[in-house]
């Protein structure tokens, strides 16, 4: 009965604890908060500090604030890089998420990066425990996508998904509820923004932000061509002159900047295919892979997979929200179907 009633009075909820955003989901009610993973931190006197922002408001400060309020963010490659600024993140975004609708702390399941340590494992663990969390589930990146995605992981067949997201790229095959393989690299959707902010450097001679950097990648970047190239207008600043400065970057330099890293996920997804047990490298070859994360959205993502694993590719419906709505489904599976977590450190 008090289990009965546990669940009745409390919200479980699933985070996909990413990088660049942290998507929240709650039981019967779907994806409810997704915000920038980026915190606002005043300075005081005394060392002290204050939380002024979380999320969207922390990120519009973004290479505006003033210096005594500094940006931060609190997740690095998908693993906690700052464990104090991550636990009161997590601990503002559950309470946000829920609004005060949970008699019991809450059952959370939390996804982690497929290469995090077990050290990384246990500072999530301890921030989801300190923001309220009666108890804690992790999942790994590439089982939630897949989840997420509605591919068959229970099948004897198995099915491979590559998950391209803020901090990393997470590359999973999986079968029978479980996973064969799994492997994290940290060639992701930050590091298509640094690389376009240092050929904007080198070949250009302009600095640009790291929010711009995103629009353009966003707005006419590619992994292959456009039938039409275009350009975008953007505005920086001048590293001779000192000066702002407003030029047009074409979508041919946009590709070239990204391409280093698109070939670091091409070839990490090719050695995840020569690792393969044989059977299911043969499943995989009739199934293809599944693209989700939003890396997936970057033009001609899929098609440049194609071309060198020589497999179909398919763009999961929603990719950005895979890994939080398959995180949510394992909510049903805690206690029941002990594969799709990982073992807490």
């Amino acid at each position: 009965m008090f289990r009965f009633l546990s669940r009745f009075f409390s919200n479980d909820i699933a985070i996909d604890l990413g990088t660049a955003n942290t998507l929240i989901y709650v039981r019967g009610k779907g994806i409810v908060l997704d915000e920038p993973s980026v915190v606002a931190v005043q300075s005081g006197t005394g060392g002290k500090s204050k939380i002024v922002a979380v999320g969207t408001e922390a990120k519009k400060m973004q290479g505006r604030a003033p210096r005594n309020i500094e940006i931060v963010r609190p997740m690095r490659d998908g693993v906690i890089a700052d464990f104090t600024i991550a636990e009161r993140m997590l601990g503002m975004l559950i309470k946000k998420a829920i609004q005060g609708n949970s008699v019991v702390p809450p059952r959370v399941v939390i996804c982690v990066p497929g290469g995090a340590t077990q050290v990384e494992r246990k500072a999530i663990l301890d921030s989801a425990f300190a923001a309220g969390a009666s108890s804690v589930h992790l999942i790994e990146e590439p089982m939630a996508a897949a989840l997420g995605a509605g591919l068959p992981i229970e099948d004897t067949a198995g099915s491979m998904v590559v998950d391209i997201g803020g901090g990393t790229t997470e590359i999973g095959i999986l079968s029978l509820g479980g996973m064969a393989y799994s492997a994290s690299v940290r060639a992701a959707g930050d590091e298509f923004d640094k690389s376009i902010v240092h050929y904007l450097r080198r070949h250009r001679g302009v600095l640009i932000g790291e929010a711009t950097a995103e629009e353009l990648k966003k707005t006419i970047g590619s992994a292959s061509g456009f039938a039409t190239e275009t350009a975008m207008r953007i505005k920086g600043r001048d590293l001779a002159e000192g000066t702002p400065k407003s030029l047009a970057i074409t979508s041919e330099e946009v590709r070239e900047a990204l391409s280093e890293t698109v070939n670091q996920i091409i070839r990490a997804v090719l050695l995840a295919l020569e690792q393969a047990p044989p059977e299911l490298a043969g499943d995989i070859a009739d199934r293809g892979i599944m693209l989700t994360g939003g890396g997936a959205l970057l033009h001609g993502m899929d098609t440049v997979l194609a071309d060198a694993t020589g497999l179909p590719v398919g763009i999961a419906d929603q990719p950005l929200n895979c890994v939080a709505y398959g995180a949510g489904k394992a909510l049903d599976y805690i206690g029941k179907w002990n594969a799709v977590f990982v073992d807490n450190p």
